[in-house]
């Protein structure tokens, strides 16, 4: 797959910014941004942290749901006149105490074209996005799998382009 050009990536990082205020809210930062492969950053701050000293658990589902979220535009985002994407589930596991910043490490499961192919033959694709969640230094503190669909828009343009 061809990597995503600047200008690109950087429209689709203003773009999910401005249109999930969460995020923003939480600080959430791009590090790497292509096709497929999204990483994203939670700075640590005391305002976030739980009683144990360090992320709250919804601060770091949010830092992965919205890598997740980031691929998911950066991968299908020339398919949103005729569709939406909609997360279908979520599943996280903390296995370590996170500690300073966090960072969340997300890749598509499933190859885009697959997706799109189903789009095309008028079915409803679901599709999994893979997260690893670390810590600055590298040590995995969590994973969590995210569950994508893109739902047609009625009204949207036809599947053959037309």
């Amino acid at each position: 797959m061809a990597t995503m050009n600047a200008e690109t990536a950087e429209l689709v990082k203003s773009g999910f910014l401005a249109a999930v205020p969460f995020a923003r809210t939480l600080g959430v930062e791009f590090v790497e941004l292509d096709h497929g492969h999204a990483v994203l950053r939670l700075p640590d701050r005391q305002e976030h942290h739980n009683h144990i000293g360090g992320p709250h658990a919804g601060a770091m589902f949010t830092l992965a749901e919205s890598a997740s979220g980031a691929i998911v535009i950066a991968s299908f985002g020339d398919q949103l006149d005729r569709a939406v994407p909609l997360a279908v589930s979520a599943e996280i596991h903390y296995a370590k105490k996170a500690m300073g910043d966090v960072i969340a490490d997300a890749r598509l499961g499933r190859a885009a074209q697959e997706v799109v192919a189903e789009l095309d033959a008028g079915t409803r694709p679901e599709f999994p996005v893979e997260i690893e969640l670390r810590t600055a230094d590298g040590t995995v503190t969590g994973a969590m799998t995210v569950v994508w669909t893109l739902k047609a828009n009625p009204g949207g343009r036809p599947a053959d382009g037309g």
